[in-house]
């Protein structure tokens, strides 16, 4: 299926937490010299004009990005985030929203590498517009990135960060994650890996935490905001995650440090809030 696109969804409080994340990622990623590599599974179309009509359809970013966006009070990890997505916008109004590819590459440096996977036809067609000027350091390819990932890895650098972002539109995704996760984790253990997943009533989102933690991880990192209460009818999105394997020894004490601040700022009632758990060597 390749209905689902991401213009509709960008900036909301998904994509705040998600990126927010993916960024304090990269920075940890470039505090050595070495080169890293940036794979994104399911990249989408690059960036997104919040003016547009998909975008515009729906104005979620309006509470995501959107509330941060005039913001003065900031806490350090958000404020890096909403920096980035200024580049995109620097005449100060919000019209802009990049997407995942196009933050990490404002982290890429000379000697990083970006592979991004795209199979949606109008989204891959974006991205490879997005990046035409790159070619030396990014390859866009219109292809599978469950099944793309696991020839890539381990890379020349052994150093790598993959995010795992499947749109979750079949219940198949629910379980491929999982699979695509576990293998990614033999063929190179020391990789970092961002899974992003959503939080839903129905059955196979609600497993995924369970499914997750069964993987074995040694070091790894699981972090939940919601933003509002689960809808009584069982359909919608009432928050989001991420499942980093490996992550960066001082991603949770930046996130006890935001996640307060950040599920007040976004919450839509009283259900809002957060769930932070971690093991890491």
């Amino acid at each position: 299926m390749l209905s689902y696109r991401h213009a509709f969804h960008a900036g909301n409080h998904a994509d705040v937490l998600k990126h927010a994340v993916l960024l304090e990622l990269l920075d940890y990623f470039n505090r050595k010299d070495k080169p890293w590599f940036y794979i994104d599974t399911h990249a989408g179309g690059g960036c997104y004009a919040l003016e547009s009509e998909q975008a515009g359809k729906t104005a979620e970013f309006a509470d995501g990005i959107g509330r941060l966006w005039a913001r003065d009070d900031l806490p350090a990890m958000l404020a890096r985030y909403v920096a980035a997505v200024r580049q995109f916008n620097p005449h100060g109004r919000l019209l802009f929203y990049p997407g995942s590819p196009a933050l990490a590459m404002t982290c890429a440096r000379a000697q990083d590498r970006l592979r991004l996977f795209e199979l949606h036809p109008a989204d891959h067609e974006s991205l490879q517009r997005t990046f035409n000027g790159e070619v030396e350091r990014v390859q866009v390819r219109k292809a599978d990135g469950f099944g793309a990932l696991k020839g890539l890895l381990p890379p020349p650098s052994r150093r790598a960060l993959a995010l795992i972002d499947p749109p979750y539109e079949v219940k198949e995704d629910y379980r491929r994650v999982v699979e695509v996760l576990k293998d990614a984790m033999k063929r190179f253990p020391t990789g970092t890996y961002a899974l992003w997943y959503p939080m839903l009533a129905r059955p196979e989102a609600r497993q995924l935490h369970d499914r997750l933690a069964d993987l074995g991880a040694e070091s790894w990192l699981d972090v939940r905001l919601s933003v509002k209460r689960p809808p009584r009818d069982g359909f919608g999105m009432f928050g989001s995650g991420m499942y980093i394997v490996n992550p960066p020894w001082v991603l949770p004490e930046r996130l006890e440090a935001t996640l307060p601040w950040l599920s007040k700022v976004l919450a839509v009632d009283e259900g809002a809030g957060f769930d932070l758990e971690h093991a890491i060597e």
